[in-house]
């Protein structure tokens, strides 16, 4: 059961099916339906409070601009600064460690990254702006990424740490028998 002084549940007769929250002076209001039963209404506060941390965590990556900076500091060195670009950090990004639409120029970055060494986040950025000039993993693409020195060892890295993740999923669906 979610409780927690923080959240307030406000309950109203007038909503029949929609849920909302906000956040005023760090609380947490959650407007409900009255007539909403106790399970359906702890799972969608869980839901909803969770979507507002994340939220706020993304607010936080993204606010001081160290990853724009970053990226365009590869930009230059590795495509002459002609790639334009919006990029930015996400939460909801778990088995992709970035992600590129080459039409809009948007890039986004799993936040898994953050904790990983900066050559590796460097191949990740690299990786996606190299989207933008070949939107597919033809040779060319590849090309251009290798040309970051530590490509193939940010390759490797990024492969372990997939097989680590795959073997912790492994281990949880064997269990303890």
């Amino acid at each position: 059961m979610v409780k927690d002084k923080n959240t307030i549940i406000i309950r109203s007769k007038k909503r029949k099916k929609t849920i909302q929250a906000k956040e005023i002076k760090g609380k947490i209001f959650v407007y409900l339906p009255a007539a909403m039963d106790k399970e359906r209404e702890q799972k969608y506060i869980r839901e909803i409070i969770k979507k507002m941390e994340e939220k706020k965590k993304r607010e936080k990556l993204n606010s001081n601009g160290l990853l724009t900076k970053r990226a365009e500091e590869l930009n230059r060195k590795y495509f002459d600064g002609k790639l334009k670009f919006e990029i930015k950090y996400v939460t909801n990004q778990k088995s992709k460690f970035g992600s590129c639409s080459p039409k809009s120029g948007k890039i986004r970055i799993s936040d898994r990254i953050l904790n990983m060494p900066r050559w590796v986040r460097d191949y990740v950025i690299i990786h996606e702006l190299a989207h933008l000039v070949h939107p597919n993993h033809s040779k060319e693409f590849w090309k251009l990424v290798d040309r970051y020195k530590y490509a193939e060892r940010a390759k490797g890295y990024l492969i372990a740490v997939g097989m680590a993740a795959d073997k912790k999923i492994e281990n949880n669906d064997i269990g303890d028998d």
